[in-house]
C-alpha cells in the first residue's frame, strides 16, 4: 500500500524532490519536475508539465496540455484553462540561452485563465481577474478585471464567482449568485465590499 497522499495516474511522470499536497490528482502523461510545489486538493489535466522551481496553491485547477514554466507562480483557487501557454522570455532564440533571464509570473488568488490564453511573462493577474479564451496577456491584469483579444484589453470586472459586474450611479455592484456587494473607486479599481 501505498503512502502517498495524492493521486498520480500510471503513466504521469513524478520526479524525486518535488513536493505534492494532500488530496491533489495528477492525471495521464503529465510530468511534474524536481524541486516545484504542488498544494493540497489540486487537479493537473493530461498532459500537464509542472517544471522545477513553480509554486502551485491549494485548489488550483489546471487543465489539459498546458505547461508552466519556471518563473510561474499560482495562488490558491486559480484555474488554468485547457492549452493556455505561459511563456518564460520575452526575447526568445534558440541559439541563445537566456535561463538565467526568465520573468516571473504571479497569478494571484482566484484567478481564471481560459483555454488557449497566452500569458506573456513578467505579468501579475490579480485576484479574481478574468481572462478570456484566446487573449494574448501582454501587461498586468488587476483584481477582478475582465481582458479579451489580441492583444487582450480590459473590457468589464467579474465578480469571484465569475459574474459580469454591472456598477450603477452609485459605483457599485452585486454579484448575482453570492450577493457580494463590489465598488468601483475613482482610479477604475474594483474592491468587495461585503
Amino acid at each position: 500500500m501505498s503512502d502517498k497522499k495524492y493521486f498520480a495516474h500510471p503513466t504521469a511522470v513524478i520526479d524525486v524532490g518535488c513536493q505534492i499536497g494532500k488530496g491533489t490528482k495528477i492525471w495521464h502523461f503529465s510530468h511534474i519536475m524536481p524541486s516545484c510545489k504542488i498544494g493540497s486538493n489540486c487537479s493537473l489535466g493530461q498532459n500537464v508539465v509542472v517544471m522545477s522551481n513553480v509554486l502551485i496553491g491549494d485548489n488550483v485547477k489546471i487543465q489539459n496540455n498546458v505547461s508552466i514554466h519556471e518563473g510561474v507562480i499560482c495562488e490558491d483557487d486559480v484555474f488554468l484553462g485547457p492549452s493556455m501557454v505561459f511563456t518564460n522570455v520575452t526575447n526568445p532564440r534558440s541559439a541563445i540561452n537566456r535561463r538565467n533571464e526568465y520573468l516571473k509570473t504571479i497569478l494571484k488568488k482566484g484567478a481564471t485563465i481560459g483555454a488557449n490564453a497566452t500569458i506573456v511573462c513578467g505579468n501579475k493577474i490579480g485576484r479574481y481577474a478574468f481572462i478570456g479564451a484566446g487573449a494574448v496577456i501582454t501587461k498586468p491584469v488587476l483584481d477582478y478585471e475582465l481582458w479579451v483579444g489580441n492583444p487582450a484589453k480590459r473590457i468589464g470586472w467579474m465578480s469571484e464567482y465569475g459574474h459580469r459586474l454591472h456598477f450603477d450611479d452609485t459605483n457599485e455592484a452585486t454579484c448575482p449568485e453570492s450577493g457580494g456587494l463590489y465598488r468601483m473607486k475613482p482610479e477604475e479599481i474594483v474592491i468587495r465590499l461585503i
